[in-house]
């Protein structure tokens, strides 16, 4: 039988709802006895697997990161505590694959995913190309979590990157901010491009212009962060930074060039990890839940270990500001 046949192939063969394929082949109600009988046979012509893994079994998940973004002190980090101990909760084994600088660029994943060892693999944040293709190519189950393709053709679970931005940006502007700036690299990851994407959505709402110069990059090309940022002669009354490390970086360079925060600048973060309290003020931000996003990821895993024909998923995990004392009305 084939692997790769799923209710949205038999839907497009049907002309129908993959809603109806999918309750015809679950035996839930909402189709009739003959077009339930006509879907059946269809899905056996095309080759569908009717036979899923079962969901009882303990499960044995690698869980991969570049580690351009895992540290000791990184978001990556806590996200994967959160993702191992809801696995252990689950009766299930969860072990970390750090990809190395070398191994990602070349492609090369870790054995034990590539020879079928394991019953699936979970991605954390971005990686670069030539694993990502490895990666789309591997025949088990794969969830991506705080990273997506826009074709869409993977499982994933990320955080409402989008709306956390907006929201930042919308704050500052209710505090009377105008000359407002982005710190982040916006090509380095569909997360930062998204964070962007909603600072602009807030500038545009309230009639304020988007800047070139107010644009301010915090990485190499290698995704290093920096702690040297370069200001624009107009200096901003506010930043929207994509991520805590970043702000945290940028508040101790703006104080080092004399300025207080928020008195001659608020700052603001994302994420609500380990550096929004460790800096001094201690930072406004958004707050990713990240135990919610280890949940649906393990729970996504398990799904997609139970029922590998189903359609790709794609899973918004919400969170909500975090008022803190890095923002000055103005």
């Amino acid at each position: 039988m084939s692997k790769n046949v799923t209710m949205r192939d038999i839907a497009k063969k049907m002309n129908i709802s993959a809603v109806s394929v999918s309750k015809a082949i679950s035996g839930h109600e909402g189709v009739s006895d003959s077009l339930r009988a006509e879907i059946l046979k269809i899905a056996d012509e095309l080759g569908y697997n009717y036979a899923p893994k079962s969901p009882d079994k303990s499960l044995s998940i690698r869980v991969m990161v570049s580690e351009t973004y895992f540290s000791e002190n990184s978001f990556y980090s806590r996200l994967f505590g959160c993702i191992a101990s809801e696995f252990m909760k689950r009766g299930h084994d969860c072990t970390l694959e750090i990809l190395s600088h070398k191994a990602e660029t070349s492609g090369n994943l870790p054995g034990a995913i590539t020879s079928g060892k394991v019953d699936g693999a979970i991605v954390l944040g971005p990686i670069i190309k030539p694993c990502m293709d490895k990666v789309l190519h591997l025949d088990l189950p794969v969830v991506f979590v705080d990273n997506y393709t826009p074709e869409d053709i993977i499982d994933c679970v990320v955080g409402d990157n989008v709306y956390g931005s907006h929201m930042l940006t919308t704050y500052l502007i209710n505090k009377g901010h105008r000359k407002i700036a982005f710190v982040g690299t916006v090509s380095a990851t569909n997360s930062i491009t998204d964070r962007y994407l909603g600072y602009v959505k807030a500038l545009m709402q309230h009639g304020i212009a988007t800047r070139e110069d107010y644009l301010i990059p915090d990485r190499d090309a290698e995704g290093i962060l920096t702690d040297e940022f370069k200001l624009p002669e107009d200096m901003p009354d506010s930043f929207v930074c994509n991520c805590d490390e970043t702000a945290y970086h940028l508040v101790k360079f703006l104080q080092k060039k004399g300025l207080r925060i928020p008195e001659d600048a608020s700052v603001v973060g994302f994420d609500d990890y380990i550096f929004a309290t460790f800096c001094d003020p201690k930072l406004t931000t958004f707050s990713v839940d990240m135990r919610e996003m280890s949940r649906a990821a393990v729970g996504l895993m398990e799904e997609k270990i139970k029922n590998p024909n189903t359609d790709r998923i794609r899973r918004v995990i919400s969170g909500e500001i975090i008022i803190r004392d890095s923002v000055k009305a103005v």
